[in-house]
């Protein structure tokens, strides 16, 4: 018989054993995996390769975002469902941007979260909802599914790089290629602490923490968009190389100043 391989992660005992227990009565579920931090669930499913892992937000070594960035940049098949305590909005936002399939509370019914990992083994996105009402509201209508689903996360996903300048984009795109911030620099002909300046303001900007999750967005976006290596990406400038001794002061001077936003060309 077919089973839904899954791997669970979270820091709290008792809701591993909860859901292992939940999903274990299942006919169609197998718990191939149960761990307590990101590190582990990471290598849990770059070596189990299960059709779905569960995990909360939060988690020690690596968090849910970072855990999905390296998904996506590892090209791994896993499908990403968060299910957490709480969420806020922005994690919502770039959690569906980089690819997740779905942010499930910790408070809805055992049926619904049953229901909802169903929906995933199926190749179903889940609707960006916390609600227990809301949730089981949507998931009783039609499903989003294939082309729909894909047109809603690239939207999502221009919404997000819409607060970024062109420049922003351009360091973005780059990032998502493996590039160091010397590298960059070289590429983009401005200096290595420019580019630092710019990543800051972009992280603030995202309300991410790290360029793993920056690259998962820009990788995601890209896949989406079925953009092949060195074509434009919808939303991500092209990469140009030519002076930026103005940039460089003006980025310069938003890193001493915060409270000072020059008006530029990227802008």
């Amino acid at each position: 018989m077919r089973y839904t391989s899954v791997v669970i992660a979270d820091r709290h005992p008792v809701v591993l054993q909860g859901l292992t227990k939940l999903l274990g009565a299942q006919s169609g579920f197998k718990v191939v995996a149960c761990c307590s931090d990101g590190t582990n669930c990471i290598e849990a499913i770059r070596n189990l390769v299960p059709d779905i892992a569960v995990l909360d937000m939060s988690m020690p070594g690596l968090n849910g975002l970072e855990i999905l960035a390296i998904v996506n940049a590892e090209s791994l098949t896993t499908r990403l469902v968060f299910f957490t305590a709480s969420v806020e909005h922005h994690e919502l936002v770039i959690s569906a941007a980089a690819g997740a399939y779905g942010v499930v509370l910790k408070d809805v019914t055992p049926e619904i979260l049953l229901q909802s990992l169903r929906q995933v083994a199926d190749g179903q996105r889940l609707p960006l909802l916390s609600s227990d009402r809301d949730l089981a509201r949507e998931q009783s209508d039609i499903p989003i599914t294939g082309d729909i689903a894909i047109t809603e996360d690239i939207a999502i996903t221009e919404n997000v790089l819409a607060v970024l300048t062109e420049r922003e984009r351009q360091i973005m795109r780059l990032v998502s290629e493996g590039l160091s911030n010397k590298a960059i620099g070289r590429r983009l002909n401005i200096t290595d602490g420019t580019i630092k300046v710019h990543l800051h303001n972009i992280y603030q900007k995202l309300e991410i923490n790290n360029r793993t999750v920056l690259a998962a967005l820009a990788i995601s976006h890209k896949d989406r968009a079925g953009v092949t290596p060195g074509d434009q990406v919808a939303g991500l400038a092209p990469v140009q190389q030519r002076p930026e001794k103005s940039e460089a002061a003006a980025a310069e001077l938003s890193a001493s100043n915060p409270s000072a936003r020059p008006v530029s060309r990227d802008d």
